[in-house]
């Protein structure tokens, strides 16, 4: 990624769009299992109360503790762009509406979704 992130202070809603440039076999995801994740762009959805701004900046890193779902995907992909929002929408909104424009589909159910009902916060698309 080689544009600086410009957040604005009241966002709390983050969109990360990557891309994996080729089938990458048996990706451990946490405790969701071990996953074959296809070529293509994937993006994922999340949300910050506090300090949104750090929590991208986590996301960005490669070599780290892993903590979330995507931190575990995150040495498989490339970050081509990374999109704030306010909290107007809501986290679960946001996944969706971003999802259907794109004419996604779900690659991990349960992906960043532990915390509500959703089917998951990832989303893939071929490029």
């Amino acid at each position: 990624m080689t544009n600086p992130i410009n957040i604005e202070a009241d966002h709390t809603l983050y969109s990360i769009k990557t891309i994996m440039n080729e089938d990458t076999p048996d990706i451990t995801i946490g405790k969701l299992g071990t996953f074959t994740f296809q070529k293509g762009i994937y993006v994922y959805v999340g949300s910050a109360k506090r300090n949104i701004q750090s929590r991208i900046e986590r996301h960005i890193i490669i070599e780290k503790k892993q903590r979330w779902h995507f931190d575990y995907l995150r040495p498989f992909v490339e970050i081509v762009e990374i999109e704030t929002y306010s909290g107007d929408e809501g986290e679960c909104r946001l996944f969706h509406r971003l999802m259907k424009e794109n004419k996604a589909s779900i690659p991990v159910r349960g992906f960043g979704s532990s915390d509500c009902k959703c089917r998951a916060h990832l989303f893939y698309f071929h490029n």
